[in-house]
């Protein structure tokens, strides 16, 4: 009789390999780090003896669970901001607080949190994709679990690389220095398409190649990424990877998401080995879609099931995604039939670990497979009574019924994780601890942004200048023609003409409209008048005067600019403002110079809501009260050119002179 470390005894095991044995009173034994038996609880017990029986009567002993994707260090962000889109929620919200906040020893709490919360639901392996990702791989090696981690890699600034170049010479240590690990395999994560160009994702699949370990990536997560992709490449997401300019599947590549995908791509991902991980949870909060997933199986894809991060889940739960996997997919099709239980267990341990290029070493109880093994309750009030006539009716209580808390004991790679439900390798006390006191911190900085309209347009944007001095004066006319006597002055120069469809968004955040931004889209019209270029532009104003000359020129300050690089719809949404008013206007703007000085002529006509006659407005941008002062003076002369009364002369601004066209909470 050979002895062996471990014997689990009893119950029924679910061996998830490629025939789907079952025992019902079964038993694997276990030596090291390997499985060594899996078979009937006598077969087993007459072959081998253990001084560490553990008795699993009334349980179920399976594979441990395979969390497809997530970003674990996220847990600290967990319940952020909620109940917003996926843009809104990234990029106005968690990005800002990663680049505050995210440090090294940030990643080692959160993933130490994210190791407690996994091993007390099952999983023993994971893919993950965050920064400092050499941190995340010590606090998991130390926690026991085998993780896939992938060094996020992006096109801007990153939170531990101030350049894409960073992030690949920091990739390429951290893959030299955990490859070979028995838990850790080091992976290539360029974030995004979208968060990509096509030279940083060729030289990530490049760096892939080169040490032959896995690229992780998220594809295709909302129809807008799809959108933008056909717009600006004329390629739908997954075929613009396979293309030369990228060649993205040449590396062992697992796609996060692919909601968003159609049989044509998913034929690319099966005939370059492409795996896909699919989030249901995530993808249902954020609102991204539901992903096509029987089709993907039936394309045969290898698809594995993932809970996404903590931030945007907000959970680790592999039970939740499991089932929710196997009903949505039914939804969809509207056919009960579609993905039944096993196949959606089979996505979460032996599929699920083909997803994560681990299949020949974890995801199902075989003989010479590394010992990753739970063992769940089946005695519980949710899970009864139990009916025996089908013997596979085992997967319908394990996928529909069974919980987290079910699970009882965890092993990986033979080292016992938690027993009775007692973690061994973490001090959840302690880590929760740490967490309470991050969480204030992040309160602290939130509040202070959030009272602040500039403070949150800072966090998304890149403000082209700090601060601007403007002298300009607007009057009504009744006849574009008196603009000729200013055109065709001896003092006047011509610079340049461009003619422009404005439409503005303007936001307000008190009644009286205190602090405005402005999401002005321009479209410039051709000779033709047609559409020759679209620019975007978010302005940040205080619209107060800071000075009146001559009862007519004013002076005023505080205006910040930045390019809109999101739709008004994103604005909208991040700001959330009291009031909105909507303007648009044709104009026609002469760039002049005036006594050798430059001025901005625009002709205006307000188009929606249309009010009658036409505008003019004189401005020039000032550094100095001496020059402001100067400038106006060259104003009140040109009005005098003009014919201009002083009657003519409007003191508001656009947007006073029409109604709120939208006002939140009313």
């Amino acid at each position: 009789m050979q002895a062996v470390d471990t014997i689990l005894s009893g119950g029924v095991v679910v061996t998830m390999d490629k025939q789907f044995e079952l025992f019902q009173d079964g038993a694997i034994a276990i030596h090291a780090d390997k499985i060594v038996a899996v078979g009937t609880k006598d077969d087993v017990l007459a072959a081998y003896s253990s001084k560490n029986v553990v008795d699993c009567g009334g349980k179920y002993i399976l594979p441990g669970l395979v969390n497809a994707h997530t970003h674990v260090p996220m847990t600290l962000l967990r319940g952020l901001a909620d109940d917003l889109r996926l843009d809104v929620w990234l990029i106005g919200y968690v990005m800002p607080v990663e680049r505050e906040f995210v440090t090294p020893e940030f990643c080692r709490l959160g993933t130490q949190i994210a190791c407690a919360e996994m091993i007390r639901s099952g999983v023993t392996s994971f893919a993950d994709m965050y920064y400092f990702e050499s941190e995340i791989a010590q606090a998991t090696a130390d926690a026991g679990l085998r993780g896939v981690l992938g060094q996020s890699i992006l096109k801007f600034p990153a939170p531990d690389a101030d350049t894409y170049e960073d992030s690949l010479d920091y990739t390429r240590r951290f893959i030299e220095r955990w490859k070979g690990h028995p838990l850790i395999t080091p992976a290539v994560a360029p974030h995004a398409p979208y968060t990509n160009t096509d030279d940083t994702m060729r030289l990530c699949a490049d760096l892939a190649v080169e040490y032959d370990v896995p690229l992780l990536i998220h594809i295709a997560e909302t129809a807008n990424e799809v959108d933008d992709s056909i717009e600006e490449f004329g390629l739908r997401v997954v075929e613009r990877m396979d293309g030369s300019s990228v060649q993205l599947f040449r590396a062992k590549t697992l796609c996060a998401h692919c909601v968003h995908i159609k049989p044509f791509e998913m034929r690319i991902l099966h005939d370059r080995k492409a795996t896909v991980a699919h989030c249901p949870s995530s993808n249902l909060k954020l609102a991204s879609g539901i992903a096509p997933v029987a089709q993907m199986l039936k394309h045969d894809v290898t698809v594995g099931i993932g809970t996404d991060g903590p931030a945007s889940n907000n959970d680790l739960d592999m039970f939740e995604e499991i089932h929710l996997a196997a009903i949505l997919a039914k939804t969809q099709a509207n056919d009960p039939t579609t993905l039944p239980a096993r196949q959606a267990l089979l996505m979460a341990t032996r599929q699920g670990a083909e997803a994560l290029f681990l299949g020949d070493k974890t995801g199902s109880l075989e003989v010479g497979k590394l010992a990753d093994v739970i063992v769940i309750d089946a005695n519980v009030a949710h899970n009864m009574p139990q009916f025996n006539r089908d013997p596979e009716a085992v997967y319908s209580r394990i996928v529909y019924a069974a919980k987290s808390s079910d699970v009882r004991h965890v092993l990986c790679n033979g080292r016992w994780l938690m027993r009775d439900r007692e973690l061994l390798t973490l001090d959840e006390a302690s880590l929760l601890e740490e967490a309470r006191a991050y969480a204030l911190q992040v309160d602290t900085f939130m509040r202070a942004r959030e009272e602040s309209v500039l403070s949150k347009l800072v966090a998304v944007s890149e403000l082209e200048q700090a601060e601007s001095y403007e002298v300009q004066v607007k009057a009504r006319i009744a006849d574009e023609v008196i603009i000729d006597k200013l055109l065709k002055h001896p003092d006047t120069q011509i610079i340049r003409f461009n003619h422009y469809r404005q439409y503005d968004s303007y936001f307000l955040f008190d009644d009286e409209g205190r602090e405005r931004v402005r999401y002005r889209e321009d479209d410039k019209i051709d000779d033709h008048g047609e559409v020759e270029s679209v620019r975007s532009r978010l302005t940040y104003s205080v619209p107060t005067t800071e000075r009146e000359f001559d009862q007519a020129v004013l002076l005023f300050r505080s205006r910040f600019i930045a390019d809109a690089t999101r739709p008004v719809r994103f604005y909208r949404e991040y700001f959330q403002p009291l009031h909105e008013r909507q303007l648009e206007k044709d104009r026609r703007r002469w760039h002049i110079l005036f006594q050798g000085v430059l001025y901005y002529l625009n002709l205006d006509q307000l188009l929606k809501p249309q009010v009658d006659g036409l505008f003019i407005e004189l401005k020039s941008r000032t550094y100095s009260m001496k020059d402001a002062d100067v400038k106006a003076q060259r104003v009140q002369e040109m009005l005098e050119i003009l014919g201009i009364q002083p009657g003519d002369i409007i003191h508001r601004h656009y947007i006073e002179m029409v109604k709120d066209t939208a006002v939140a909470g009313d």
